[in-house]
């Protein structure tokens, strides 16, 4: 199946209170695994994460991504003009096949968008080079959007951009990455449950709960910070 949805909800169980544990964006390929009268159990195809979404209504063909979104938020419009009605709004690294180019605008799946806010699949860049684009969005357990994402979507984002596989959740960030020997820029430091990005030898940007939205901070500060307010040490540098 593909999303043709701004994004999807997975859920860690199939309960009505059950939480948010990641997102399918748009473009991006899943497959149902199991159906239930209100539930359906799905796994993502980019990075296996098993869990639960809520019915839709879904069609299953072939579709070659042939662009990603590259800005934080990018509007989809009815037809290649900005006075036209906005539809909906796509997130950073969501997938999009273009059939064909007006305006500065680029059709897709009967919508438009503009050709500012996005770039062919197969570019490429640093892998943390714009991830200050997120500063100040909301904390979101399990988000990985422009109005809401966490500290593991944060990272593995932008590895998905690069077209570069990344887990989901910390634990297996933490065991996948290589080890680094000191704090340098784009260097990942992990906490049991946390991770930021080093955007220097001093300063770090992470999704953080207790500020409630993405937040670049002090290095030092946020290790002595961290280790008072949760008992948690630096468990290793990638």
């Amino acid at each position: 199946m593909i999303s043709k949805y701004s994004s999807i909800n997975i859920y860690e169980d199939k309960k009505k209170n059950s939480k948010i544990s990641s997102q399918i964006l748009y473009g991006e390929k899943f497959l149902i695994i199991k159906k239930y009268k209100d539930w359906y159990k799905i796994i993502t195809d980019y990075d296996k994460y098993v869990g639960f979404i809520k019915p839709k209504k879904f069609k299953e063909f072939r579709y070659k991504p042939t662009h990603k979104v590259s800005s934080l938020k990018a509007n989809v419009f009815s037809k290649p003009f900005k006075s036209s009605k906005i539809k909906m709004r796509l997130s950073f690294a969501s997938l999009l096949q273009i059939k064909s180019t007006k305006n500065n605008f680029l059709n897709f799946d009967n919508h438009w968008i503009r050709k500012s806010d996005v770039v062919p699949i197969n570019y490429k860049e640093k892998i943390f080079k714009k991830i200050t684009i997120f500063k100040d969005v909301k904390y979101k357990w399990g988000g990985k959007k422009f109005d809401g994402v966490d500290c593991s979507g944060l990272v593995q984002l932008f590895y998905k951009f690069n077209n570069l596989y990344c887990p989901r959740d910390t634990g297996p960030q933490f065991r996948y990455f290589k080890k680094c020997k000191s704090i340098k820029k784009n260097a990942i430091i992990f906490w049991k449950g946390h991770v930021a990005i080093c955007l220097s030898k001093k300063k770090l940007i992470h999704a953080y709960g207790p500020k409630k939205k993405v937040v670049i901070m002090d290095i030092k500060k946020t290790i002595n910070l961290i280790k008072k307010t949760a008992k948690l040490d630096v468990i290793g540098i990638r």
